[in-house]
């Protein structure tokens, strides 16, 4: 079940049409819808988070906690929608894009993809631009 968690209000649209694209992804993915939790957040509070659960004291945008079972989903993504709105600015795209980018980005995480290096880079960054190019068959 995936569901969607406000600590800090925005305009968020389309849970149904959201949370069947992730479910999706996971499917496409070979892997098994769990429990998938979404917090958005402020930069405080997942600047919180990030140092107190890991010991980072810097801003991001999402942290994201695998408690993954086998191949089964299982999760709570945090994404600060103040980080968001900065990354708008600096990739020059629109709100909704980003936020969709960083939500199957830490979906993604969850399903074995890593991002260390500049190839694993190059493999998730595709990956992220085509589950963005088929959330627009569910709108």
């Amino acid at each position: 079940m995936i569901e969607f968690h406000f600590q800090k209000e925005f305009n968020f649209l389309n849970k149904n049409i959201i949370s069947d694209w992730i479910s999706a992804t996971i499917s496409t993915e070979s892997c098994k819808e769990g429990d998938v939790s979404y917090v958005f957040c402020s930069d405080d509070y997942l600047l919180e988070i990030n140092t107190k659960h890991l010991n980072h004291n810097t801003l991001t945008d999402i942290i994201t906690f695998n408690y993954n079972v086998g191949k089964q989903i299982n999760t709570e993504i945090y994404i600060s929608v103040d980080r968001v709105k900065e990354n708008t600015e600096s990739f020059n795209v629109n709100f909704e894009e980003e936020l969709h980018r960083v939500m199957i980005h830490g979906v993604l995480h969850l399903c074995g993809y890593k991002d260390k290096t500049k190839e694993e880079k190059t493999i998730m960054r595709n990956k992220e631009d085509y589950y963005l190019s088929l959330l627009t068959f569910y709108k």
